[in-house]
């Protein structure tokens, strides 16, 4: 009897020995972003000169989007998931709603709460980079947003069941198409007039608007790796100027919806998808994204 209890007490010894003591340390990550139109601070109410091919004034109504699969990247190169923090608001699972506009102003059709950090987790270490994704994933991106928990409740950051959600959305007046209505037909709701960037997946297979699709030929999802970034010292910048670079934003292609909303064969829309890093209609981009970059 003696021997089989001590048989059994080294065995839980043995067993207990196997117990991790604690668990796998972790450590706070908050990723800021700025919004800016060619250098300069985005603020509702505030003119911008110089936009464009045409050099035009505009007047910003809206800036907001989707970011998701944010990592940290190692020196080594490995991508690390960040676990964001379920707030309830502005983050869900794997996906963040940032809000540049607070509803003042031009900006009145917007919401006054507004959000500029991407808060979560990472395991304890040394991190020399960001990876992320300007855009909601495709299993949750097709779907119901009047019964979706927030961020992905917001009906302005929506168009259909089929195109799913504006990754992006950007609104302006500008010299040459200044706000005229709030209710374009086009595009369900934002600017008759005045000239958008709206980014979303298109040519999503489907049998109607109000239907999941089993998949999208454009998936139109920016994917962004920024190097030598450091967590307390540099943030993530968002330039809207950069985007529209190329673009004449004071005319509109016939017959299309303002700006660029992403749909194919839109005349406004080439140098746009361009400066972001996206093949348009058949044709790759010429160079790596403009929109996002660190200081």
């Amino acid at each position: 009897m003696k021997s089989y209890l001590a048989l059994v007490g080294t065995s839980l010894l043995v067993a207990c020995s196997t117990v991790p003591s604690q668990q796998t340390a972790t450590q706070p990550v908050e990723l800021r972003f700025v919004a800016e139109v060619n250098g300069q601070s985005f603020e509702c109410g505030q003119s911008y000169k110089n936009i464009g091919t045409t050099r035009s004034t505009m007047t910003p109504t809206d800036f907001r989007m989707f970011v998701s699969q944010v990592h940290l990247m190692t020196a080594e190169g490995k991508a690390v998931p960040v676990q964001l923090v379920q707030d309830n608001t502005w983050q869900l699972e794997g996906i963040a709603l940032l809000d540049f506009e607070n509803g003042q102003g031009p900006c009145r059709n917007g919401t006054p709460p507004m959000n500029t950090v991407v808060r979560g987790t990472a395991p304890a270490g040394q991190y020399t980079g960001v990876k992320l994704t300007v855009g909601v994933p495709f299993e949750r991106n097709h779907g119901d947003p009047t019964v979706a928990p927030a961020p992905l409740s917001s009906t302005a950051m929506f168009w259909t069941w089929q195109g799913g959600y504006k990754f992006l959305k950007f609104d302006t007046a500008t010299s040459g198409r200044p706000i005229q209505s709030a209710k374009p037909a086009a595009d369900g709701g934002g600017n008759a007039s005045g000239f958008s960037v709206h980014l979303g997946s298109t040519m999503c297979a489907s049998p109607s608007r109000t239907q999941a699709p089993t998949a999208c030929q454009n998936p139109n999802r920016i994917d962004v790796t920024l190097t030598d970034f450091d967590l307390k010292k540099n943030q993530v910048v968002v330039d809207i100027g950069r985007v529209l670079a190329g673009s004449n934003v004071d005319v509109n292609a016939p017959k299309t919806s303002p700006g660029c909303m992403s749909f194919p064969k839109d005349a406004d829309c080439p140098p746009i998808m361009n400066a972001m890093g996206l093949p348009y209609d058949g044709k790759a981009p010429s160079g790596p994204q403009q929109f996002i970059m660190k200081r």
